[in-house]
């Protein structure tokens, strides 16, 4: 058979890729061939925010939510310095409404994100994309990648037929089926080597319920591990525990052993699951942080975890998915438009995978570290930190994390999914980064554009890849748009921080009406300069004859995809 795009796999990766194609280009002829027959279980069932606006652009919202997933609010820890239990909102529990479901995805919808079944979630997308009009292929296993070079010449397939492509994409997961045929080797830039053990519960009691469907998840640490508690439908709870591998070789229990003794030592747990029944679906998988050494090549793209993993302390995974399937569809767009040179495009989407991988790796590997909660595992984080060369001194880790990149070229402002002001509404539990916010002790912010040089970045977009300006120095990119264009604007006018914040309060004053976007505005404007400042592009002194100015705002929520500036200064 002959197609434009197959697909090899047919998991969140691969159903949002063609999805996206068939949407802004229906005449192309994309095929997806998947080797189960869903529905099936897959682990990875919390999601982040960022999924909910794609699913939105693929026509799937309306269809996700009237499966009825419990919506995340945010979620609970058991993780730091401290035992007690604390908690990480999307939004202000406080603030969420009571409303009707199923719910459109608007207002308060925008801000939350699902707790899903997986095997009921990957059928409704794939079924989607067949909707949508791509061909879909179950139950169908990719037998061989035939291979010329750098290019892939066409897949053989278990029923005997052979297909050829213009585009050929691996969304197989950690199977890895095209990556591995064409020889591409990976890196594994963590000393982190755990193991998940995990089944479903019915029954569980759920640990919060917020208005109608909303809750929280929750990461308990153990001694030697840590639980996940994650209500995935109004009576399936899905329960896992993760180790590192060492340990369980040492442990001496087997699976099923410990995986009992971790919920029956944990009481938050045990509590929840006493009059619940379990599944016995006990499963095992491997939690191997890595990155693909290419993420593209003559006429193929990896996406998903086939391209990279990252520890699933940070719900990450099927976000990363998401958004690498996004943006894939945007470039084989692009690509046929031939408006664009085509190396430049397979340059931009291989940079944007290996920055957001390698960063939710980096920042997972924070979060070990940073937890003292692992009585029996302090050697193991100790060894880990040393690896990786960070000092868990207050400065070192902030340092350590900056360097994962403050200014993200996806989400503005941040690192593992997490804005600056949310990793610091976090440190008073972590322990370990410093909170001192550069407003405290400067009222001079200067712009130091010093060896930067300027280049063309890639901005995706409703179907697009367009060329937008930025500066790079070293590893550092500065966008010069939305937020940033705003804030660069204003800091080549005045290096006076309080009449910077005035000369901002009265354009907002002026253009937006409602005073609660006002105050958001302006608290993103804050949250920018002090991105600028962590990632070196401000530098920041003290002049004793002008005030200090203090933000009014504390950030307790987490952040991601904000709608960017439009101001005119």
């Amino acid at each position: 058979m002959d197609c434009d795009v197959a697909i090899i796999g047919g998991g969140p990766a691969g159903s949002t890729l063609g999805s996206l194609l068939k949407k802004y280009n229906p005449q192309l002829n994309v095929a997806i061939f998947e080797r189960e027959t869903f529905p099936r279980e897959h682990v990875g069932e919390s999601l982040l925010p960022p999924i909910s606006r794609i699913l939105e652009e693929m026509g799937c919202w309306d269809k996700v939510e009237a499966a009825n997933f419990p919506i995340k609010v945010g979620a609970t820890f058991r993780w730091g310095k401290q035992p007690e239990l604390w908690n990480f909102e999307f939004l202000p529990a406080e603030q969420f409404v009571e409303e009707p479901r199923p719910a459109k995805y608007v207002g308060q919808r925008t801000r939350t994100a699902f707790q899903v079944d997986r095997s009921v979630y990957d059928t409704v997308l794939l079924d989607h994309a067949a909707e949508l009009g791509c061909d879909v292929r179950q139950g169908l296993k990719v037998s061989a990648v035939k291979t010329d070079d750098d290019a892939v010449t066409g897949l053989e397939l278990e029923s005997g037929e052979t297909v050829n492509a213009r585009y050929y994409v691996d969304a197989s997961g950690n199977s890895g089926i095209l990556r591995r045929a064409l020889g591409i080797g990976c890196q594994y830039p963590s000393t982190l080597r755990n193991i998940a053990i995990y089944d479903y519960w019915q029954n569980a009691e759920w640990a919060f319920k917020i208005g109608v469907g909303g809750t929280f998840i929750s990461v308990l640490s153990v001694g030697y591990g840590w639980l996940w508690f994650i209500p995935i439908g109004p009576t399936r709870t899905s329960i896992g525990l993760v180790v590192p591998a060492e340990y369980y070789k040492k442990c001496g229990k087997n699976i099923d052993e410990l995986y009992l003794q971790a919920l029956g030592e944990e009481g938050i747990v045990r509590d929840r699951i006493k009059n619940a029944t379990r599944e016995n679906k006990l499963t095992t998988t491997r939690d191997w942080s890595f990155l693909a050494e290419r993420q593209a090549g003559q006429n193929w793209f990896l996406i998903g975890e086939c391209a990279g993993f990252a520890d699933p302390i940070l719900s990450a995974g099927v976000t990363m998915a998401h958004i690498a399937a996004q943006q894939c569809a945007y470039t084989i767009l692009e690509l046929d438009r031939n408006k664009l040179d085509a190396n430049w495009l397979k340059h931009e989407f291989q940079a944007r995978q290996t920055q957001r991988i390698k960063t939710h790796i980096r920042f997972g590997d924070y979060w070990y570290t940073a937890n003292e909660q692992f009585k029996e595992l302090k050697e193991f984080t100790l060894t880990l930190a040393q690896d990786i060369g960070l000092e868990m001194s207050p400065e070192a880790a902030w340092a350590w994390l900056a360097s994962g990149g403050f200014i993200d070229e996806e989400l503005s402002y941040g690192a593992g999914g997490y804005s600056l002001g949310a990793i610091k509404a976090m440190s008073d539990h972590l322990g370990s980064v410093r909170t001192e916010s550069p407003f405290e002790t400067n009222n001079v912010f200067k712009l130091d554009m010093t060896g930067a040089s300027w280049k063309e970045r890639a901005d995706y977009a409703q179907g697009r890849v367009k060329q937008s300006q930025s500066y790079v120095r070293g590893s550092s990119v500065l966008p010069v748009d939305g937020h940033f264009d705003v804030v660069l604007g204003l800091l080549q006018r005045t290096s006076d921080i309080t009449d910077l914040i005035g000369v901002l309060t009265s354009s907002l004053e002026a253009q937006v009406l409602d005073v609660a976007s006002r105050e958001e505005m302006l608290h993103r404007a804050v949250q920018v300069i002090e991105a600028l400042v962590a990632d070196g592009w401000v530098k920041c002194s003290y002049n004793p004859n002008r005030p200090l100015w203090t933000p009014t705002v504390k950030e307790r929520t987490v952040r991601w995809n904000q709608e960017p500036l439009t101001l005119t200064p």
